[in-house]
């Protein structure tokens, strides 16, 4: 079971928390969490890209010029996909690009980019944020004493101070305990996590 220091926004070791080592202990299997990551990202998709079939393109139904007997082709309309300003064949239609992933998968995968985390020694424990009022500044400050550049902050609640500080802060990502997920633990070489929130996901995923 690892040990990990629990820190107060001043960066001063404040305590100890236990972590569970069937949650943040977990081995790596790089495949599963493609799978996840892929899947996330699918889901974000869009997917209302679309062209003119024929049956869309404005033009005339009839037939440009007879059959037999021009030396030309046999055209039947000028929607034709083969000619300039006609249709287009094939081409992509709205779609949905999401795609099941198992939620035994889903939380196994979320397991082992935790365990990456401390694996890498890169997980910060913090006891709370607490800012008296709603300025880019004092997070900053926060921020810079515990050493963060690029990281994803969770909380454990809603912090309304808190996330309204950060949010124009560059590389400082913040989400809610219940909001966590593979992508974002990936993207973010650091990880802090107030002491609360790192209890409940912990309780969450054993």
């Amino acid at each position: 079971m690892a040990t990990v220091k629990v820190f107060d926004q001043t960066n001063k070791e404040v305590g100890q928390m236990n972590l569970a080592p069937e949650v943040f202990e977990v081995a790596i299997r790089p495949e599963i969490l493609h799978l996840v990551i892929r899947a996330q990202l699918a889901a974000k998709r869009a997917g209302t890209h679309k062209v003119k079939t024929r049956s869309f393109v404005a033009g005339s139904g009839a037939k440009p010029w007879r059959q037999k007997g021009t030396g030309r082709a046999r055209s039947g309309a000028k929607r034709s996909p083969i000619w300039r300003g006609g249709a287009i064949a094939h081409g992509p239609q709205p779609r949905s690009y999401e795609f099941k992933v198992n939620k035994k998968i889903r939380t196994l995968a979320l397991k082992m980019a935790l365990s990456t985390k401390v694996a890498e020694e890169s997980l910060i424990l913090v006891d709370k944020f607490d800012l008296p009022e709603i300025k880019t500044k004092l997070f900053a400050g926060v921020a810079g004493s515990l050493g963060l550049k690029k990281a994803l902050i969770v909380l454990s609640d809603s912090n309304n101070n808190v996330e309204l500080s950060a949010r124009n802060l560059p590389g400082i990502k913040i989400v809610r305990q219940d909001m966590l997920n593979v992508y974002d633990l990936l993207k973010h070489p650091q990880l802090v996590m107030v002491q609360g929130a790192a209890e409940a996901v912990q309780e969450r995923l054993k």
